[in-house]
Parts: C-alpha cells; structure tokens; sequence
C-alpha cells in the first residue's frame, strides 16, 4: 500500500482494536509514542500479541519504513486513560503512532533522520484527510502526564513545528535564557497552571501530579532542562502558546 506523498505502508496488522468502525469525523488528535522497548521485533510482537491488550494504527520502524498496524477508522489501544481539553478517553478520538526507541530505560536515543522524515510526510497526509489541527498532535505524554514521559526530551517537536506539524511558540531564545532560573511568585505560579488548563493539559491539584505536568511540559517545550520547577522561562512559553492556539 503506497501514500500519494511518498510512503509505503507494509501491512502488519494487530487484532487489538474496537469493533465497530467509527466515524471519520471522531478522528481529532494524532497521538506520538515511542516504544520503550529494548529490540524493534519485539516491540512489533508486542503490539500484535492478544495478551498486551496495546496497538497502535502506525508503526515507524528504525529505517523510516511504516507500518500499518490498526486501520484508521478502527479504534487502537495506543493511549490508555488519558484526557486533553474537554475529551476523555482520547483513544476514541485519535490515530496513534508508535516510533521505535527503546526509551528511557533502555537507553533511550535521537530519532533517526529516516524515522523523522516518514514522521512529517505521515502527518501531513493524515492531518489533510481527517482535518486535525496542528494544536491537536501531541504526544503521550501531553495527554497522560502522570503515567507516561514519551516521546520524551529528544523528540523534535521544534522541527514539526516548522511543518506546521504542532503547536509551538515564537520566543526568541536569547530571551527566553535570560528567564531561566528567575522565580515567579505565588500568583505567577497559579497562573502558570491556568494557562497549562488553557493550552489543553489537565487541571491538576496534587502537588505530586503537577511536577509531573510541569516536567511533561518541559520534555516537550524546553527539553534541555527538564528539573519539575517553574520560572520565568516556563511561564513566558505557556503564555505564548496560548496566543497560538
């Protein structure tokens, strides 16, 4: 099966989905995942096997090659218990991708050139057929910030962003380093969250769980530190994105 825009898709089917179709106008988010597995063949088995209960509709193996492993209008077990805006459940809602990475804890890497390539050229053909607004890719992460840290800091969210691939803001980086490290007070703070809420993220109130927001933010928008604290820097870019939304 070959795309318009240059991809061959090599069927590789998982039988982890819901029956029956969904309507093609469900489709609103296209989620990115890495697979955190040690060896992309098991990572294949994994989301194929009865016995994971996962999937995912798109597979970006190490080489760029794709595989389509769960139909688009079917719905894939790729994002568990997550949220984003008013939805719940974003499964119903969304394509998954899975990238192959072993991840964090089996020495998680940068994405090969191929991989980031097929990525870019698969966005594009799904946000024009199913209309998806580039605010609306995300990754795991985004939209389960207290269980999941993929596609995780070596992710080039700054490279989508120059296809108009998700959103992203505008600072200039010299700016933005002069911020760092600079505290916020209490009502900074609040704002901050407020503005995370805006943007799509969860409204969190455990002080737990908003390190975790915080660091999921940090992962995707300043991935050279990402230490769960806010400053100025932080605060700057949550107001930013909200004007691209």
């Amino acid at each position: 099966m070959s795309l318009k825009i240059g991809i061959n898709l090599i069927k590789n089917y998982s039988i982890n989905f819901d029956l029956p179709k969904r309507s093609k106008k469900l489709i609103k988010f296209i989620i990115l995942h890495y697979t955190g597995m040690k060896k992309e063949h098991e990572a294949i088995k994994k989301l194929c096997s009865s016995k994971s209960k996962v999937s995912c509709h798109y597979f970006i193996k190490n080489n760029g090659k794709v595989l389509i492993m769960v139909p688009d209008l079917y719905k894939a077990w790729h994002a568990g218990v997550s949220s984003w805006r008013k939805y719940k459940s974003i499964n119903k809602y969304s394509i998954g991708i899975e990238i192959n990475n072993p991840g964090h804890y089996h020495g998680y890497r940068k994405f090969s050139s191929k991989q980031i390539l097929s990525i870019i050229k698969l966005l594009k053909f799904l946000v024009k057929k199913y209309n998806i607004k580039k605010q609306n890719i995300l990754g795991h992460s985004d939209v389960a910030p207290n269980r999941k840290i993929d596609p995780g800091e070596k992710f080039p969210w700054d490279k989508l962003a120059k296809k108009n691939l998700c959103n992203w803001h505008n600072i200039d980086k010299k700016k933005l380093k002069k911020l760092r490290g600079v505290d916020l007070t209490t009502n900074e703070k609040i704002k901050f969250f407020r503005n995370l809420h805006k943007i799509g993220y969860q409204n969190v109130i455990r002080d737990k769980n908003r390190i975790n927001l915080i660091k999921s933010f940090q992962r995707k928008y300043r991935q050279n530190l990402i230490n769960g604290i806010i400053d100025k820097e932080c605060l700057l870019m949550s107001k930013n994105l909200i004007k691209k939304q």
